[in-house]
């Protein structure tokens, strides 16, 4: 479920929405989403300051929460 909403949110950001790829990695107590864009989408992803990249993570964490999981974000160069 979180991979496709990320897919959804992550794709209308970038210029190359065909870049955008979400892996899942899941352990027994976390959730690790690792997400991948294109070379010159990645400033738009993290935002100014960080505040795009924030606002994921707080998704994450709250759509993460109904399954019990801890859920990271992480964003690969």
């Amino acid at each position: 479920m979180e991979k496709d909403l990320f897919e959804y949110i992550v794709k209308p950001l970038v210029d190359d929405p065909s870049a955008v790829s979400v892996n899942v990695v899941e352990g027994d107590a976390s959730l690790v989403l690792e997400l991948s864009v294109g070379p010159g989408d990645i400033g738009k992803v993290i935002g100014k300051h960080g505040r795009v990249a924030k606002a994921l993570r707080a998704l994450l964490q709250a759509a993460s929460a109904k399954a019990g999981k801890r859920a990271v974000l992480e964003i690969l160069d």
